[in-house]
């Protein structure tokens, strides 16, 4: 009977063991110093009085924005693994010209503000599993993008004074997702690219990350990090049978804590 309790315990060490080498969690938080640039364009010269076509573009500024990761690995092969991200995007500009729904004086300018918070869902499967210290995972990342858009002192169409023209959507949108990791053994010292694309026509989107981190190895269980990077999102939107055009890039270095298990 002891042999037998003794030959359970260790099997049921062993199988804890196996299950917490198997399943992975890693997270991190910290803040994106991203700047944008670009444009979007009215295209519909019909409406336009003052002699050019609306645009609105950025001010080129440098803002501090927050943001959040998550990845969780686990050992049934047959189900995707999955990672979560959150970022909050922001870009102070200018509008002039003319719009389907507002108007900015001529010779003058108007203030606006676009914002947009993005939520990533990505399920991906770990192709390359930490052979040679090399990691691979590739997947779809639904980037879920809650935007918002203002305007102040403008003429809103059928508004007599002038006003604030405000505007939100929601959208979804699918990208490719490819993460390739590489870790230098007894270091601490990893690099890592991440890589999210989708194309149609004359749109894409972009969101790509290239990064260095050092984790304390050392530290048992839950190894504390830091992460350094730079991050570049881009979005176009161009099609022929629309109204408008869109060309507006975010980026710069971002820097972080970890926690992986």
């Amino acid at each position: 009977m002891k042999k037998i309790l003794a030959t359970l315990a260790c099997g049921i060490a062993f199988v804890s063991s196996l299950s917490a080498d198997a399943i992975k969690i890693e997270g991190g938080a910290g803040i994106w110093q991203q700047k944008s640039k670009g444009d979007i364009k009215y295209t519909d010269t019909s409406s336009v009085i003052y002699g050019w076509d609306g645009i609105v573009k950025a001010k080129e500024e440098t803002e501090n924005k927050a943001y959040v990761w998550m990845m969780i690995k686990h050992p049934i092969p047959i189900l995707p693994n999955l990672r979560l991200e959150y970022v909050s995007l922001e870009s102070a500009g200018f509008a002039r010209g003319q719009f389907k729904k507002y108007g900015v004086s001529a010779g003058t300018t108007a203030n606006t503000l676009l914002k947009m918070d993005q939520y990533d869902v990505i399920p991906y499967y770990n192709i390359i599993d930490n052979l040679g210290w090399t990691t691979v995972d590739v997947g779809i990342d639904f980037k879920i993008v809650d935007a918002s858009y203002k305007a102040n002192n403008v003429q809103v169409v059928g508004i007599p004074t002038a006003t604030t023209y405000s505007d939100s959507a929601t959208v979804v949108i699918p990208l490719g997702y490819v993460r390739a990791r590489v870790e230098f053994p007894s270091t601490g010292l990893a690099v890592e690219g991440i890589a999210k694309y989708i194309a149609y026509g004359k749109s894409h989107v972009v969101d790509t990350i290239a990064k260095i981190d050092y984790t304390m190895e050392f530290v048992p269980v839950v190894h504390p990090a830091i992460e350094v990077g730079y991050r570049v999102q881009g979005y176009k939107y161009e099609d022929d049978d629309e109204e408008g055009t869109a060309d507006v890039t975010f980026s710069g270095f971002y820097a972080g804590i970890m926690l992986r298990y």
